[in-house]
């Protein structure tokens, strides 16, 4: 008891990046010009749904809610790194670190369950054109996205409490620019094997489910466009999910890539550096790949400065 008490009233130590003087005032400048780069463009993408008619579409919906979730997802991370490079402060306090962790876990989980949702509204749209209003209506869609909602949540939660029950030893660095899950787990002195299992099961479960259905949505849609007889048409139908294609590569390739240089190398620095491209690269981009690749979103922007 007395060890967790102690533990909750402690402080976390994130070393960031790099630990050269020289370079926080680069690494300051970089970080706040992607965050703010990132924070502009989701926004942007959320204001052109939310004020054109012709983006109330399912599609734009769940986008609209991507953007969110990316603005949060980022938001969990960078203002604290800032804060510490401004501040030549690396301390965060339990609460803060676990808070921080939670709400990591329950953004990033949003975006990959965002991410299979509007992968099945592309399937429904392609392969059912007829019926896509009446699959996708209104009450679907909500209730689609209130189930991404509560499975993050509860998995985020899930995690936190257990963390919440360890005891952690008097050496409370972490290398890394945030309260990575496993790299907080690590500093435990207490037993592990629980989350360890929970951990493996919920990364196994949450690998395999969400890319499967990916991965079948996207199946079926080929497909379908191979049956069409036109070029045109095959491109038309093409079109409209090659912006979701585009961000659910780099999503997923960012991801699995951080996963292997971790469990392939032992320098946590290293990983943590591989980790800005999922934390912050992503989420920077991917209002570009669809404003770019995308005709509808291009003349909603267009109209909502003019």
């Amino acid at each position: 008891m007395e060890s967790r008490n102690y533990t909750r009233v402690s402080e976390f130590f994130l070393l960031g990046l790099s630990d050269e003087a020289e370079l926080q005032p680069l690494l300051f400048g970089l970080f706040l010009s992607m965050y703010m780069v990132t924070f502009i463009g989701n926004l942007l993408i959320i204001l052109v749904t939310l004020t054109d008619s012709h983006l109330h579409t399912p599609m734009y919906f769940f986008l609209s809610n991507l953007s969110f979730a990316d603005i949060c997802f980022t938001s969990t991370t960078v203002p604290k790194m800032l804060l510490n490079i401004q501040m030549q402060s690396k301390d965060i306090t339990y609460e803060g670190c676990l808070s921080q962790m939670y709400f990591f876990m329950l953004f990033g989980l949003l975006d990959n369950f965002l991410l299979t949702v509007m992968a099945y509204d592309r399937f429904a749209a392609i392969c059912h054109p007829l019926h896509y209003t009446v699959i996708m209506n209104p009450k679907f869609c909500g209730l689609l996205l209130l189930a991404c909602w509560l499975l993050a949540f509860l998995d985020s939660l899930l995690h936190d409490l257990i963390v919440w029950q360890l005891s952690f030893c008097s050496e409370l660095k972490i290398l890394h620019f945030f309260c990575e899950l496993n790299q907080v787990v690590q500093l435990a002195c207490s037993d592990t094997f629980l989350i360890d299992v929970v951990m493996y099961l919920a990364t196994a479960i949450l690998v395999i489910i969400p890319p499967t259905g990916i991965f079948y949505s996207y199946s079926k849609i080929v497909s379908s466009i191979l049956r069409i007889s036109s070029a045109s048409g095959k491109y038309k139908a093409f079109s409209t999910c090659g912006s979701h294609l585009s961000v659910v590569s780099l999503f997923y390739g960012t991801s699995f890539g951080v996963y292997l240089s971790s469990a392939i190398t032992q320098n946590s620095r290293a990983s943590a550096i591989a980790s800005v491209m999922y934390t912050v690269v992503t989420p920077m981009l991917n209002p570009f790949i669809y404003s770019l690749r995308n005709k509808d979103i291009k003349q909603a922007v267009k109209k909502f400065f003019n």
